[in-house]
């Protein structure tokens, strides 16, 4: 496979070669080996058969079931031997507002000429921070199936706009560009036309906002069903003819507090023991389905439960470690990333320690299911961000001592960059990419996404490249670094100076 602009480093006198470009594998001491032979599978099992079990009903943000999974979390740090992070604790608690929109006095109507069509309460998902009144406001169709206007869309041609776009899981990659141009564009309002409610069913009801950021996120209606989907495709690209009613009340505010759970191991330097690399998952997921037959509980093993339980795992194994790499590492599962990356968000805005003694992030996505919709995915993991820091050149060689190849995914590399708890830290700068086996596959974001699904022989040898990507970054001397020469980093470089001068 041709792989672009990858930075790869080399031990060279105790330390990394920016720029060098190798795949040989580091020769591992042997108390390494030993601690990396530890991760198994059945360890693995045991704790995924837990936290995705029908009991914690979905691990909501919040819920019972996601407050039982942090305690659950906090008790294997503590059997790990890793120091709790926060005064003592285990926890770094967020004060959060759950915000439920009202549908009480609920009105979307669309209009073209002689042609009118309204939503019914039942036919509607909302996404609004405040109240919302449209009177006979234009509409711009925002069709992604227009490679010409897709391709050449910009924020300031959607921004004050009523956007209205079809999801299409067949224009995947064209759906979170749009979705990226979308968040700093502020459009009005968005309407997404879901004639099949395929993501309508796994949507929450309610939003989760950090009360300090209030209004981050513009109105958004998902709008079902086949006569929605018809009144679409009759508008023309851009801006239409056509024209929007709504009415939203202002939603219902309920004061929460969630956790993300923190557990730390310490560093052997006396100077770079205050830097820390952090190994992340979210251990949050969608809940449980509000209406229906049979199964309607989102168990979330795949996403994120395996990622969690390989947080987990990458802790007990390098805690057992006799010598202990240069730099602390940070293992941390956040909470409410299904609900818009609120967790990691928040952490990046309240650190436990300095973001700029943060060296690196390795996040951890969907590593536990083999059964990708692109073909099996055996002995494999790509990352998202692929060329841009020299973050990928260490789990790159890690993958080359544990038998995992590191490579580049060309379509889905950059396009998920933004879409898990890797950006939260890297708008403030700390170089983080996301380590993910599959990308898409049967169940996800459905029910069936359960733990005895999970291919726990893969996902143990996939962590052992994890963890030894961890004690590669902290025992270098060296920190890791953005790729400047890649234009997509821009706005990542900026932040990660603007820390270094302070």
């Amino acid at each position: 496979m041709r792989i672009r602009n990858v930075f790869i480093v080399v031990s060279l006198a105790g330390g990394w070669a920016f720029g060098q470009n190798t795949s040989r594998a580091p020769a591992l001491p042997p108390d390494v080996q030993a601690a990396l032979g530890q991760i198994r599978a059945m360890s693995l099992r045991g704790n995924l058969s837990f936290l995705a079990s029908d009991l914690l009903e979905g691990r909501d943000s919040p819920s019972r079931g996601l407050d039982i999974a942090a305690e659950y979390i906090a008790a294997q740090f503590r059997i790990a031997g890793l120091e709790p992070a926060v005064a003592g604790d285990y926890f770094q608690s967020a004060k959060m507002m759950v915000v439920e929109p009202s549908l009480a006095n609920f009105e979307l109507r669309l209009s073209q000429g002689d042609r009118e069509l309204s939503a019914s309460p039942s036919e509607a998902v909302l996404r609004v921070d405040a109240a919302l009144d449209l009177k006979k406001a234009p509409l711009f169709k925002l069709d992604l199936a227009d490679a010409e206007l897709a391709d050449n869309l910009t924020a300031s041609q959607v921004d004050g706009q009523v956007v209205i776009m079809e999801f299409n899981p067949k224009l995947g990659s064209r759906l979170r560009t749009a979705a990226g141009i979308l968040r700093k564009a502020k459009p009005t309002l968005t309407i997404v036309v879901d004639p099949k409610g395929s993501t309508s069913r796994a949507q929450p009801r309610r939003r989760l906002q950090d009360p300090d950021e209030p209004g981050s996120a513009s109105p958004r209606i998902t709008w079902t069903g086949d006569a929605a989907a018809q009144f679409y495709a009759a508008l023309k690209p851009g801006l239409s003819d056509a024209s929007v009613t709504a009415h939203i009340d202002p939603p219902v505010r309920k004061p929460v507090t969630l956790r993300n759970v923190i557990g730390v191991l310490r560093g052997s330097n006396p100077t770079l023991r205050d830097t820390y690399v952090l190994l992340t998952a979210h251990y949050d997921h969608l809940g449980v389905r509000p209406d229906g037959t049979g199964d309607r509980i989102y168990n979330g093993a795949n996403d994120d439960g395996s990622g969690t339980v390989s947080v987990i795992e990458a802790a007990r194994a390098l805690a057992s470690l006799k010598q202990r790499p240069k730099r602390s590492i940070v293992f941390m599962t956040f909470f409410g990333e299904e609900e818009g990356l609120v967790g990691s968000t928040y952490y990046a805005h309240h650190p436990v320690w300095p973001l700029e003694k943060t060296i690196a992030q390795l996040n951890l996505e969907q590593v536990g299911r083999s059964d990708s919709t692109e073909g099996r995915q055996i002995s494999n993991a790509t990352l998202t961000g692929f060329d841009y820091s020299d973050l990928t050149s260490y789990v790159q060689r890690a993958g080359a001592s544990t038998g995992i190849r590191i490579y580049k995914h060309m379509r889905n590399s950059d396009a998920y960059f933004g879409e898990s708890d890797n950006l939260s830290l890297a708008e403030a700068g700390v170089p983080a990419e996301t380590l993910c086996v599959a990308f898409d596959y049967a169940d996800y974001h459905a029910v069936g996404d359960e733990w005895q699904k999970i291919d726990y022989d893969n996902m143990a040898k996939v962590d052992r490249a994890v963890a030894l990507s961890m004690f590669l970054m902290a025992d270098s001397d060296q920190p890791v670094r953005w790729n400047e020469a890649n234009p997509k980093t821009a706005p990542y470089v900026k932040a990660w100076k603007q820390r270094a001068e302070q």
